[in-house]
């Protein structure tokens, strides 16, 4: 894609550019996303799904490609943002849902799910096969890793030049922490080697050359890398640059390639800026996001509970009644005693109470909790006591102080560090 190409060109011609990566399938972080996102003039948005979360089976939000582009549409329809300033990438895209089958039989998967992304307009596509299927060594040796990459990004290249449209591009790379943070204390991070780093990107190269695919190569864009920065339930890990002074440099003998970094939730808007100028210049948030959501859940929640004195809609007790009879999402996850259970639920940093917003009971108390805010309207020094941050916001810019706002005011707090790490006030200057 061209404005892919042509931010790593500005990148590499030494302006501290970049994009933020937006991975969330919520509706009002995807809503906070155009909203916070056109306020800044960002000129482009990269709003990408994973492979569990929308694939050709549905995955957990039982979307396919297309569904989760129509989804994404339909909110910017609703919030004046054009299509064209949003792009849309698949992340994680190998066989990772079907770990389970023969790695033949996963590969076949894959297959069909990228060419479902590439055909439904996702045209940012990060080819990643380091999981191990059922039959694979462990780990998976990177010549394999490699090889299935390059699979997949054929049968991308072959279904965008069916398809028509802007030509994809690619991200390549296996050092990829765990999807929504660690589970265990975090010991001290080892940042990637450069050795390693330069070393999957010859790999590739080399495979794509040796498959037919030498003139896709000048359209991967990144490389995934560990710079350092990760979360688990309860701490989180901050950028240090002088540990990744070394990979930070070894990307500039490479002329067409950046690194894209995952897991920077949670990190300072000073730590993004500077993972941008080292070269991270594709930051990938996602929990942090979803996080504040719930954030904003509980705070209004509790003005509710302060402002009303019947007919509430006990919108946190329902949510944590959900979770603790549904813990399929969160029980591998969370260890302990009925107190620390209940804590985790509600405030671990890898924010697994994301997967039951869709629940059926919660939408209808968060119905009852919007609609019941909407027609007793708290007054202004309660919403502040709650929602400061938001509060202000909102008073800045003359919107109403009403339930859906507050909550996109409130993630659009943490969305502007990235917006302002990525793309710097000079470029609209």
């Amino acid at each position: 894609m061209k404005a892919i190409l042509d931010l790593v060109a500005r990148h590499k011609a030494g302006k501290s550019c970049g994009i933020a990566s937006i991975c969330s399938a919520h509706p009002l972080v995807i809503e906070a996303t155009l909203v916070c996102g056109a306020q800044s003039r960002v000129p482009l948005l990269l709003i990408e799904a994973t492979c569990n979360q929308v694939n050709q089976d549905g995955g957990y939000t039982g979307m396919k490609p297309a569904d989760f582009r129509d989804f994404v549409f339909a909110i910017a329809d609703k919030t004046g943002v054009p299509h064209d300033r949003i792009l849309l990438g698949g992340d994680h895209l190998g066989p990772n849902p079907w770990t389970n089958l023969p790695a033949e039989e996963a590969m076949a998967k894959a297959e069909v799910m990228v060419e479902a992304y590439v055909a439904a307009g996702f045209r940012k596509i990060h080819a990643d096969c380091s999981m191990a299927c059922s039959e694979d060594p462990v780990p998976v040796p990177e010549d394999v890793i490699a090889r299935r990459a390059a699979r997949l990004i054929a049968i991308a290249e072959k279904t965008w030049k069916r398809v028509g449209g802007e030509a994809p591009v690619y991200v390549i790379g296996t050092e990829v922490p765990v999807p929504g943070g660690a589970t265990e204390d975090l010991p001290e991070l080892e940042v990637t080697a450069p050795a390693a780093a330069l070393a999957t990107i010859k790999a590739h190269q080399k495979i794509f050359a040796e498959l037919g695919l030498a003139e896709v190569w000048p359209r991967v864009v990144a490389t995934v890398v560990q710079p350092g920065v990760e979360f688990d339930h309860h701490k989180v890990v901050d950028y240090n640059r002088a540990k990744a002074a070394a990979l930070s440099k070894a990307i500039e003998t490479v002329p067409t390639l950046l690194f894209e970094a995952h897991s920077t939730d949670y990190q300072t808007p000073k730590a993004l800026a500077e993972l941008v100028e080292d070269h991270f210049a594709i930051l990938k948030v996602g929990p942090g996001l979803t996080f504040a959501l719930r954030e904003a859940y509980w705070a209004l929640d509790a003005i509710e509970h302060e402002w009303l004195e019947k007919d509430r809609s006990e919108f946190r007790r329902i949510a944590l009644t959900r979770m603790q009879k549904n813990p399929k999402h969160w029980a591998k996850y969370y260890q302990g005693d009925e107190h620390s259970l209940k804590f985790d639920m509600q405030y671990s940093l890898s924010d697994r109470i994301r997967y039951y917003w869709p629940d059926a009971e919660i939408v209808r108390a968060e119905k009852k909790l919007f609609d019941n805010l909407a027609a007793n309207p708290p007054p202004p020094s309660l919403v502040s006591q709650h929602m400061p941050d938001a509060f202000a916001a909102l008073r800045k810019s003359g919107q109403p102080l009403t339930p859906a706002n507050l909550i996109r005011a409130h993630i659009g707090a943490v969305l502007e560090g990235y917006f302002a790490a990525t793309q710097p006030v000079t470029e609209f200057a």
